[in-house]
Formats: C-alpha cells, sequence, structure tokens
C-alpha cells in the first residue's frame, strides 16, 4: 500500500521533538506532508529533533504539555489536520516506577486530551494513537500478543499503557463509532510496537545509548538483563506501520481500520538483550559487555513477543531490515554522526530512503 495518500495533508503530531516523532516528521516532510507538532521542548540534549533540524521543516510547532488540554484543544482545532499521530508520552518503564503518577496522568489522560481535541476538531480525520507493546497482559510470550489479547500491565509504565488501550478503545465506541463512520468521518486507531533503536536516540536507561556511550569510552557496555527477549526493530519500521496505516484510512475510509495494530520483528527474528549488544559491538568493529544485572532489581518481563500477521494480511506491512541490518544501520548513524562529524538530517534521510528501497 503506497504512503502517497499523505502528500499536501496537514498532519498534526504530538510528541515531535521525542526520539521516533522526530524520524516521523523528517519522513512525512519527505513525503510531501505539512507538518505541525505539539510537543514539550526535547526530552534529551543532544536529540535527533535538534541535531537533524526537524523545526526546520514544519508547518508550525507549539511548546506545550498534552496533559493541557486548553492549549492542545486549541492548536488542534486551529491547524486542522487530516491526520493525527498521537505519540508524546512517558516512555519508560524505570521511570514509571520513579514517578507513577505523572506516568499515568501523561500517558493516560494525556491521551484523553488528544482525543477531546479530535472532538472538538468536529470534522473527518484519521487518528492513529501510538501505545505500546507493554500494554499486554502478555500471557502467550511464544506466539506473541494479538491485538484481540486482554490489556494488562505489571508495572506502572505498561499498566498505563493497557489504560490508554482502554481509554482509546472507550472513545471509539462512544464517540467515533466505526459503524457509524459516515457520520463523523473520524477513524481511531492504536498502534502498539515493539522496542525501536536507530540513530539518535539519547534517552537514558535505554540500551542503545549506553551502548554507544561505553564503546565511545572505550568501557565495557554494562547490561542488566542479557537474556531478557524483545521485539527489537528499527525505528522506521514501526513508522512505515503507522504511515501505511493513516495512508489507507485517508485512501479507502473504512471501519477496519479502526481498531488496534501490532508492529513488530517477524516471529522467530526476535534477539535477547545480550545478542543485541553483541551485533551492535560486532558492527561497531570493537568493544565488550559486561552483565550488570543486581539482585532484587525492578521487574521487567522476561519474553516480549508481538503477533503482527493482522498487519502483513490487512496493510500489506511486514519487516523489511533483519536484525543485523538494523543494529549495522544504527551503529553506523552514530559512527557517521557522533564520531565522524557528519549531518545528521542527511543521514537520517539516507536510512529512509534506503528503508524505502528495500523489499520486505
Amino acid at each position: 500500500m503506497s504512503l502517497a495518500a499523505l502528500a499536501g495533508k496537514r498532519v498534526f503530531i504530538t510528541g515531535h521533538t521525542g526520539f521516533k516523532g522526530a524520524w516521523l516528521a523528517l519522513w512525512l516532510r519527505e513525503l510531501g506532508a505539512e507538518v505541525f507538532g505539539y510537543s514539550l521542548e526535547p526530552p534529551t540534549k543532544p536529540s535527533v529533533y535538534g541535531l537533524a533540524g526537524v523545526r526546520e521543516g514544519l508547518a508550525g510547532e507549539l511548546t506545550a504539555d498534552i496533559r493541557d488540554a486548553d492549549a492542545l484543544r486549541r492548536a488542534l482545532c486551529s491547524f486542522a489536520p487530516a491526520v493525527v499521530f498521537h505519540l508524546a508520552a512517558q516512555p519508560l518503564v524505570r521511570a514509571g516506577y520513579a514517578m507513577p503518577y505523572a506516568t499515568f496522568e501523561t500517558n493516560v489522560m494525556g491521551t484523553a486530551s488528544v482525543l477531546e481535541a479530535v472532538r472538538a476538531l468536529d470534522r473527518p480525520c484519521a487518528v492513529v494513537c501510538i501505545t505500546s507493546d507493554k500494554c499486554y497482559e502478555n500471557h502467550d510470550p511464544t506466539w506473541g500478543c494479538r491485538e484481540c489479547d486482554p490489556m494488562g500491565g505489571r508495572d506502572p509504565y505498561s499498566a498505563s499503557k493497557g489504560a490508554a488501550e482502554l481509554l482509546i478503545a472507550s472513545y471509539r465506541h462512544s464517540f467515533f463509532d466505526p459503524a457509524r463512520l459516515e457520520g463523523h468521518g473520524v477513524q481511531l486507531a492504536s498502534a502498539r510496537a515493539g522496542n525501536v533503536i536507530g540513530g539518535g536516540d539519547s534517552a537514558p536507561d535505554r540500551i542503545v545509548p549506553d551502548i554507544v556511550a561505553a564503546l565511545r569510552g572505550k568501557k565495557p557496555v554494562p547490561v542488566r538483563n542479557p537474556g531478557a527477549i524483545r521485539p527489537w526493530q528499527h525505528v522506521l519500521e514501526p513508522l512505515c506501520g503507522y504511515l501505511r496505516l493513516a495512508s489507507a484510512m485517508l485512501a479507502q475510509p473504512d471501519a477496519k481500520w479502526c481498531s488496534g495494530w501490532n508492529f513488530g520483528p517477524a516471529q522467530g527474528t526476535e534477539l535477547s538483550v545480550g545478542e543485541l549488544v553483541e551485533a551492535f559491538i560486532r558492527a561497531w568493529g570493537h568493544g565488550s559487555w559486561v552483565d550488570a544485572g543486581v539482585p532484587g532489581q525492578l521487574h521487567e518481563a522476561a519474553v516480549l513477543r508481538l503477533n503482527i500477521e493482522k498487519a502483513g494480511l490487512l496493510l500489506g506491512w511486514r519487516p523489511r531490515w533483519s536484525g543485523e541490518v538494523m543494529v549495522q544501520k544504527t551503529a553506523g548513524w552514530y559512527q557517521r554522526v557522533l564520531c565522524s562529524g557528519a549531518d545528521a538530517r542527511s543521514a537520517c534521510l539516507a536510512d529512509i530512503a534506503a528503508y524505502g528501497e528495500a523489499r520486505p
């Protein structure tokens, strides 16, 4: 399914200063969309938003909190978008333990603020709310969580994402009923992606920034849970899924798009944390790692897998880059930009172009 439907469309992104949001804004501009960003200041310094000059290509932006429902409503209604991508969130499991109230407030009530703004917009619109693979109760680690599985979450972050999904479903049934799409015109979907890596991530407590910092400092990479299995994917993989879903909504409005969607690696290709670190060290050219786990450390799921059959069947979306390729692309970005001084925006656009030429 082509992404051409997004050309010339007005697209509103929450969280455009974050890692995934910045890459999404860059890609949308390459597709010819008019992009407005609504977000707090970049959460890290440096950030891919700053390094790649994301602001320069925007039709507009507002620095504000998604919990400020009035400011969000005014910004969204003023821009009058055809598409809304909601990415703004508190995105870290361990930060959820440190500040549970703020995590629930941002991830749940922030999502409510976005959907209330869409209600106030009162016009046809494609809405894709990004949650997480951790929204599921995760009872079937062998075959992967499916979109119809129950929501859950043992830790505050995961529970906040499960709660956000329940909230999205409530708004879909209460205000944006797919069976009455012709009347209100709002197609509301949620997207659940796995752990993403890629150039420019500087967030604390995430594996790639830790790897890069250690390798650049010629120190062993500290690894908390080397045996934990995660649905790792390059950041462009789920973004392609989000874009394909929004394009389908624009090109062929239909109730079948109005649901939850998984975007992750192909079954059987998931890597453990240790395997990811070893692949990164190979791509970097040198380095080592050390097990930094400690007894009694905060709980994180041992195995997370996503079933992606639905996206393949209905959207024609499938992963394009293998585990080795995603790691090579990520390590190469950091070596070019941070170590050799290459232009970050050019490096991002080169990866987007290479991804577009790849085949599933």
